[in-house]
């Protein structure tokens, strides 16, 4: 992470209570289920993950600066195209409205940020996100940290201990595929998919 969208120094967190998303625990409320049914937005994967990366490090509400430092946004870019960081976009009437990214290691995904311009867009990524984790059989979805927001769809924190054995568990997984899952599956039938894994 770095201070703000200007800091060239770059620091690792690793707290003492770390913020995951089981999978088998993902909960999606009634309001949110009923968003993805309709297919409000088009879904993507990786179409534009600099564009993804730019609007999560972008001024919001609330909060002037970000920790998506230049050089963090150069890094992980980088690492996107080495394979190993993606992107889920959302798309309204052919515009970019809300999306997420994150970096994939083995049987880890490690998800940094999110972001939405139209209500309910970064939340339908997430919730394509975890289909597609689940379909890939991945073993981790870390946040890094638990937030009230988060908390909606059963993110948990867990001691610092109990995450390290999580992730090296995942990182020994040898079978995950972020690509298994289809690009082009209706909002009915990601929420099935979510259903039957579960």
């Amino acid at each position: 992470m770095a201070d703000s969208r200007e800091d060239d120094d770059l620091f690792w967190v690793d707290p003492v209570e770390r913020g995951i998303l089981p999978l088998n625990g993902f909960h999606i409320p009634r309001s949110l289920k009923k968003l993805v049914k309709q297919d409000t937005f088009t879904v993507t994967y990786n179409r534009c993950f600099r564009d993804v990366v730019a609007a999560c490090a972008a001024p919001a509400r609330g909060r002037n600066t970000t920790w998506i430092s230049e050089t963090i946004e150069a890094l992980y870019t980088d690492l996107h195209k080495r394979g190993f960081a993606h992107s889920v976009e959302c798309w309204k009437d052919g515009k970019l409205v809300g999306g997420l990214y994150g970096v994939c290691l083995a049987g880890a995904f490690f998800g940094e940020s999110m972001f939405h311009t139209v209500t309910g867009a970064s939340k339908v990524a997430l919730v394509h996100l975890v289909a597609r984790l689940k379909e890939g059989e991945f073993k981790l979805l870390d946040t890094q940290f638990g937030t009230d927001h988060l908390a909606q769809f059963g993110v948990i924190e867990i001691p610092r201990s109990d995450y390290h054995l999580r992730l090296n568990n995942a990182l020994l997984a040898t079978n995950s595929d972020f690509y298994r899952l289809l690009d082009s599956l209706s909002g009915s039938d990601i929420l099935q998919l979510i259903t039957q894994t579960s």
